[in-house]
């Protein structure tokens, strides 16, 4: 935490919660010495305040001496609060030669009256706050004198008011409720909206920790200390972002971030991805969900993260980025940037909304990675689209369904003359529009590709959940570069502990069959989990049928004796040295973990063993932690003489592992540096062109290009960027499908209405009760 200073208490280096608790304990005392004897309990925690000091006393003020004028004002607000009144600094007279203040004067709160200058006849009247003034002339006034002590030369203790008779009511006065001014207060508050806490739970937070002496902290006040700090980033929210990457980059030479920079300075887009990022893009990156569709600052930059799964099937972020604006060229700029820092190593898949811009910068800067729609989006596009023609047609949901379930392109095209015929489609009607690109959404021509059992954006989607409470509308640039670096450790500290748990537990078996056995000691915990309910599926739930058999293979009709046996799954078993199994549901294809029709044939064939060409890497701990060359990507180079960017990041990833794995041993770090100085002894001289060579590779494996920072000036964004439509408050947008749909009648189909409110009808109805 950070260290809290102050001119009084001399607060010292807060370094947990319980030297917090002291230091506020401490404040509490100083602040205010309240007289046990001046006080009286009453039910309700109320305490009335003995207004004991006579006149007498009171004049006794007059010629009290205070080494500065912090001492006359602490004694003049300690008398207040025993006195129930509150208090504030008035004037102070100067000398007009040295400027050196020689008198200064503090009155009761209630001093004057509000300065009422609005103008009546203007339409625009301000709401004014109520008016606390009512031209109290209780005042102490106090001079300097030769030596350099202040003396109360005048005081008055009339008041024209009512004073405030308990501690309760008084400490709510400004000048005693200053607790949530105290440097200790705004540095916890602060450091707790830096941990993704809301004014709320902040208030909550320091109340419970606060002494009981204080005044309760409430919301507003925690909002007010966010913004004070917020304040000295103004007009420096951009530069503050630059900053933190350079600092980072300090520590990870791996970082890499670009900005995209206007001819004035001010930001159009920004990526990054740090090395540990880069580095889980080489094990997981063969599937990416991109989406952007989050409002994170008051710029309205959009958020778009790059999001993967790894290998226990959980959200990792491969990079983010704030943008400008969602068009073509955006992206284009930014999928190059992404592509230049995975050293051009292209995704297999990437899952996406059906926004154009997006596809078109899919079909330019990725041209042989497989784009799919968000599954999830197009059902919803269903639900608005279809909805009048399955009122109307009984049988059209059952034959839609059919349709997009298809197992194959010739069913799939099948069925859809069959709809034509059957309904004639209207041209540039939706569906006509999703037919014209069904290979981005329809299962037929996607089952050939990996998606690590993904079909929607949800993944990126639960990213911007985790956001939600951390940034918000008024969040800066600078604060939300740290909210993601929480996200990412939130997510990597996740992993840790499911490598952990897989690691140190074996799961129990329901069977004594191989099968399981090696399922269990090969895939993560979590997988596991997934291979299990498909394993029990094939134990309890399934049959089969011969469908045919000749020398090559066999071909199998699998499926619940429950279900129409036209929906079972065809499974074919090759009779090779090699067992070679295909499942027309595709799941081992797109989603890496045999289905339970080819786990019921493997049990049925008395299969000894699982495959080891059945079991994916990416789904076990060797993933993350073997290091081989399948692992790190090197087989992505036989049979080419160039050093990519990607070799060298997999050898430097080695390199960086062989260290960490050392590190405690000093037999094996003397090992290690003995077979690297037999390297280095073994190598000759390299020739000046391979220098360069060299040089220009490494150029490749962190970098940040913003190297121009000294020459030229950067600035904050003049005014919020215009985007597709994004709300206030930090959330997920949503697709106009999500939007407020129209009220639609069931009873005339028209808009804007309920049945209940239909006009028609009611007009009808009161026709027939007529005729009745």
């Amino acid at each position: 935490m950070a260290s809290v200073d102050s001119h009084q208490s001399g607060y010292q280096d807060i370094q947990n919660m319980a030297d917090l608790q002291h230091l506020f304990n401490k404040e509490a005392v100083e602040t205010k010495q309240i007289n046990c004897s001046d006080v009286e309990i009453e039910d309700h925690n109320d305490v009335n305040i003995d207004l004991g000091l006579g006149k007498d006393e009171d004049n006794n003020v007059v010629g009290t001496v205070f080494a500065s004028p912090d001492d006359a004002y602490e004694f003049y607000n300690r008398y207040a609060f025993l006195h129930g009144f509150g208090i504030r600094i008035y004037t102070a007279f100067k000398n007009k030669t040295t400027n050196d203040p020689y008198r200064k004067k503090y009155v009761c709160n209630k001093q004057g009256f509000k300065d009422l200058k609005s103008n009546s006849s203007s339409e625009d009247v301000k709401k004014r706050r109520r008016d606390l003034r009512t031209g109290c002339e209780a005042f102490l006034r106090i001079s300097k004198s030769k030596d350099g002590t202040w003396f109360v030369d005048m005081f008055n203790d009339v008041h024209n008011h009512e004073l405030t008779v308990t501690p309760t009511k008084v400490m709510k006065h400004r000048s005693h409720a200053k607790f949530h001014r105290s440097m200790a207060c705004k540095s916890l508050a602060t450091e707790l909206s830096q941990s993704g806490l809301k004014p709320c739970q902040i208030k909550k937070v320091i109340n419970t920790m606060k002494s009981p002496e204080e005044n309760d902290v409430t919301s507003k006040q925690c909002t007010d200390i966010l913004a004070e700090q917020r304040k000295q980033y103004k007009g420096k929210e951009f530069y503050g972002l630059i900053k933190h990457f350079q600092d980072k980059l300090l520590e990870d030479r791996n970082l890499y971030f670009v900005v995209d920079l206007s001819n004035d300075g001010s930001p159009r887009n920004i990526f990054w991805a740090d090395g540990r990022s880069r580095d889980s893009y080489v094990k997981f990156g063969d599937v990416v969900v991109f989406d952007v569709t989050y409002m994170t600052n008051k710029f309205k930059m959009p958020f778009a993260p790059f999001v993967g799964v790894n290998h226990h099937g959980q959200s990792i972020l491969f990079g983010g980025a704030l943008l400008e604006n969602e068009k073509q060229e955006t992206f284009e700029w930014l999928f190059q940037n992404f592509l230049k820092c995975m050293f051009n190593k292209y995704p297999h898949a990437i899952i996406t909304d059906q926004d154009k811009a997006i596809g078109n910068a899919i079909k330019s800067v990725f041209p042989n990675t497989r784009h799919r729609y968000c599954s999830w989006h197009i059902k919803k596009h269903e639900i608005e689209h279809l909805r009048p023609l399955t009122n109307r047609c009984s049988e059209f949901q059952m034959l839609y369904n059919q349709w997009v379930k298809s197992d194959t392109v010739e069913e799939f095209e099948t069925r859809w003359k069959l709809l034509c015929e059957k309904y004639n489609f209207e041209s540039g009607s939706w569906i006509t529009e999703m037919y014209s690109q069904r290979k981005y959404w329809a299962k037929a021509f996607l089952k050939d590709c990996f998606f690590a059992g993904m079909t929607t954006s949800g993944r990126s989607e639960s990213i911007h959940s985790f956001f939600d409470g951390y940034v918000n509308s008024k969040t800066m640039l600078n604060e939300f570069v740290i909210q993601y670096d929480k996200a990412v450790e939130a997510r990597r500290a996740a992993e840790e502990d499911e490598d952990f748990k897989t690691m140190n537990s074996k799961p129990t078996l329901s069977s004594v069959n191989p099968i399981e056995a090696k399922a269990s000691s090969r895939y993560t915990r979590k997988l596991f989990d997934v291979f299990m309910k498909e394993w029990t599926e094939a134990t309890f739930n399934l049959s089969h049928e011969k469908a045919s058999k000749n020398l090559d293979e066999i071909v199998y009709k699998v499926g619940q004796l429950d279900i129409a046996k036209i929906y079972w799954r065809t499974v074919k078993f090759r009779l090779s040295p090699k067992i070679d199994v295909t499942c027309s549901c595709a799941k081992f294809e797109t989603y890496g973990i045999l289905c339970k029709h080819i786990l019921y044939i493997l049990k049925k064939r008395h299969v000894e063993t699982l495959p080891d060409h059945y079991i994916l890497p990416r789904w076990t701990l060797d993933a993350r932690h073997k290091l081989d060359n399948c692992n790190i990507g090197l087989e992505d180079i036989h049979g080419k003489n160039e050093v990519s960017a990607l070799t060298l990041w997999c050898v430097q990833s080695n390199f960086r592992k062989a260290i960490e794995h050392a590190r405690d041993s000093l037999f094996e770090i003397k090992k290690l540096n003995t077979l690297l100085v037999k390297f280095l002894d073994e190598q000759s001289i390299p020739t000046k062109s391979k220098q360069l060579e060299i040089a220009s590779q490494d150029s490749n494996m962190g970098s940040s290009q913003v190297n121009m920072m000294p020459q030229i000036s950067i600035r904050d964004p003049l005014a919020p960027v215009n985007t597709k439509g994004r709300p206030k408050n930090a959330t997920r947008i949503k697709s106009s499908l999500e939007a407020p749909k129209k009220r639609t009648c069931s009873y005339c189909k028209g808009k804007g209405h309920y049945i209940s409110g239909c006009l028609k009808k009611k007009q009808e109805d009161a026709l027939k009760a007529k005729e009745g």
